[in-house]
């Protein structure tokens, strides 16, 4: 135990890192609707000028205008002679947009005459957004620990990943659920601030670290579902057999990540029980913006 504990301490020297990452909101829309809890800034992302400072509490609509981008202004529309919008409001305000809640600031790209609409925000915040939409409510919260640890080193393992879409992941469940800061709780928050920056490396390099609802007893190697070997998966009771199988079954379980945070197991142990070969690292200060 002792040896582990310095190792640990080893891996943690490095700086906490505020990293951006673009999340894909919404791809090829014909119309969406933005505000903000206070006042911000609509700029041209291809010159930094400003072009309209939205009033707070306020929707605004915009829409395709050709190869460029319209946003409706006292009731009328005014096209801004730009395919890339960007949307910045004071650092502690909150974008809103699909009827939620985002920290950050919000992209808009016009693709072939519909839009993306993109969330650039520092990576704790999204893992912030992620916990509580992939893990449900009232959970352990070495449970959501363990969520955040392996939701920071997909994430990171993953960037650039729908960068043909303009963003590194989209919010989807395929990617990483991600439902912005109207999905935080009181203990998602600390679950995420207790862990911040740290990361799964396997051989020097973070890892995905896939993990699924519930994988029925037992989890899957990769070789089983994917046809390939990764040195960081391995077969090993789940601790959820209380549970329907749900996922591919690769990785942590988070329903048993859950029963296990519940029968006194840490963050740290239930990551070293569905992972092989990992370390536990923070963010270099590379990764700073």
């Amino acid at each position: 135990m002792r040896g582990f504990l310095v190792a640990l301490l080893f891996c943690f020297i490095f700086c906490s890192p505020s990293y951006a990452i673009k999340i894909g909101l919404q791809t090829d829309v014909h119309r969406t609707y933005i505000g903000a809890s206070e006042k911000a800034n609509i700029i041209d992302g291809n010159t930094d000028q400003v072009i309209h400072t939205m009033e707070k509490m306020k929707g605004y609509d915009f829409k395709p205008s050709g190869k460029h981008i319209a946003v409706k202004i006292n009731g009328s529309f005014y096209t801004v002679p730009t395919d890339n919008l960007v949307i910045k409001t004071l650092p502690d305000a909150y974008i809103c947009v699909k009827n939620t809640w985002y920290k950050g600031y919000l992209i808009i790209l016009n693709n072939n005459g519909k839009l993306t609409v993109i969330n650039d925000v520092d990576i704790e915040n999204y893992i912030k957004g992620v916990v509580p939409a992939e893990m449900p409510k009232n959970w352990e919260l070495e449970a959501y620990k363990a969520q955040a640890v392996a939701a920071r080193s997909y994430a990171m393992a993953n960037m650039g990943k729908r960068a043909a879409n303009g963003y590194d992941l989209n919010d989807k469940p395929a990617d990483q659920a991600y439902r912005g800061a109207s999905a935080e709780t009181e203990m998602t928050r600390q679950a995420v601030d207790e862990t911040k920056g740290i990361v799964l490396i396997c051989n020097n390099e973070i890892i995905p670290a896939f993990y699924c609802s519930a994988a029925g007893g037992q989890t899957k190697t990769a070789q089983e579902v994917w046809h390939k070997d990764l040195a960081y998966i391995k077969s090993v009771p789940s601790y959820d057999e209380d549970v329907k199988r749900n996922g591919h079954g690769v990785g942590m379980s988070q329903h048993g990540a859950n029963n296990m945070a519940k029968n006194g197991y840490s963050f740290y142990q239930i990551l070293q029980h569905f992972y092989a070969n990992i370390q536990f690292a923070k963010l270099k200060p590379q990764y700073m913006e």
